[in-house]
């Protein structure tokens, strides 16, 4: 008889998981919250080391990602008057580490996983409020007062994880100091993928295909502030209507009440993850910020080493869970600690600073840049 997991999250990680414990010889069962399976969110990428990481599981899979975005051949970072500051040759370097990276919907990548599990294995509306480990099991408590048990339980229900909560106790994630807001405008094509640096603010543009393109924004911001979605058009046009094309044509052509806010923030890397047959996964293991855009990749990784992991079953599945933990929290704080440093950066305000900042960026060899980017794309 095969052991038995239960992932609790149907997000990327989860879904990711699933797949890759299946493989392992698990029987697999995701228990999402939501009482649906529903398109949501915008736009995100799957770097080449998560590509490469989706190629151990399927190959075909990984191919359906790739193909259902757009694969950037540069990445620019520029200022308000369009002026560069930084480039990225992505092409070479997809060359390099031997896959490409993709930007496409959130919701695409998650229906393709989904596609690749089957829905047989979600249940939706199953929200979980804690864990109980009873020697060589675990039991998952349910909100709805139903309990589950299993040979192994995985913790990917995000940022705000309550199984985390219950291992770590460490309270709410930290606000990074600043908000963003996200959407989609259709109908357009021939757009590079930029980032544009202001004062205290940014400005993304990610094409994902089918002639749409993502974009994203963020400002220097309190934490929890809000505003209406008729305001939040306003808003956007005082920090970004005068910014280089196309910025001001993606904000008119998205739907005032399609674009999403979010303030952003993260956690200091854990030291602990899991305890017995328990761990945990992606956000909820090292929720980070989305500056490197690595959030899904480490996510994606993360899945496929933990279904590495107890596949080989060395010493028995609790040993292979904190074989995955050590694999895994290396990289991973490297990665949350260097996206923390990298909003910090581009979000200055003071003029000076940022002047240095870009002056600097623009004197620094290319080479130099894209090495640092081939390490952050690898994956083994």
């Amino acid at each position: 008889m095969n052991p038995r997991a239960l992932l609790a999250g149907g997000g990327i990680g989860g879904l990711t998981a699933a797949l890759a414990l299946r493989r392992a010889g698990f029987e697999v069962r995701v228990l999402e919250r939501a009482p649906a399976l529903q398109a949501v969110g915008a736009g995100l990428t799957v770097q080449p080391n998560a590509v490469l990481a989706l190629r151990t599981l399927d190959a075909r899979l990984a191919d359906a990602v790739v193909a259902a975005g757009h694969v950037p051949p540069a990445l620019r970072v520029l200022d308000p008057a369009g002026r560069p500051i930084s480039k990225v040759d992505a092409t070479a370097l997809y060359r390099e580490v031997g896959a490409p990276g993709v930007a496409l919907h959130r919701a695409r990548l998650h229906e393709l996983l989904l596609q690749a599990l089957g829905s047989g294995h979600v249940e939706t509306g199953a929200e979980v409020a804690g864990f109980e480990l009873r020697g060589d099991r675990v039991a998952v408590r349910l909100s709805n007062g139903a309990e589950l048990d299993a040979d192994v339980v995985v913790g990917a229900d995000g940022l705000r994880s309550t199984l985390r909560g219950q291992l770590l106790h460490d309270g709410p994630p930290r606000y990074a100091g600043y908000t963003s807001w996200r959407g989609v405008a259709e109908g357009l094509d021939g757009l590079d993928t930029t980032e544009t640096w202001g004062p205290g603010c940014r400005f993304g543009v990610v094409p994902i295909g089918a002639r749409r393109v993502y974009w994203f924004a963020t400002a220097n911001a309190p934490a929890g502030e809000t505003e209406s979605a008729v305001d939040t058009p306003a808003r956007l046009d005082r920090l970004f209507g005068r910014w280089h094309a196309p910025i001001p044509e993606l904000l008119a052509a998205t739907p005032d009440g399609a674009i999403l806010r979010t303030d952003i923030a993260d956690r200091p890397p854990a030291r602990v993850w899991g305890q017995g047959r328990f761990t945990l996964l992606g956000d909820a293991a090292h929720p980070m910020t989305p500056n490197l855009g690595q959030g899904a990749c480490q996510a994606i990784e993360d899945a496929v080493v933990l279904g590495r992991c107890l596949a080989a079953r060395e010493g028995g599945l609790e040993a292979a869970l904190r074989r995955y933990e050590g694999l895994r929290q290396p990289r991973s704080a490297a990665v949350t600690v260097a996206a923390r440093r990298l909003g910090a950066l581009g979000q200055l305000e003071n003029a000076l600073l940022r002047g240095l900042r870009d002056t600097l960026l623009r004197a620094a060899p290319q080479s130099a840049q894209e090495r640092q980017v081939a390490r952050l794309w690898r994956f083994a």
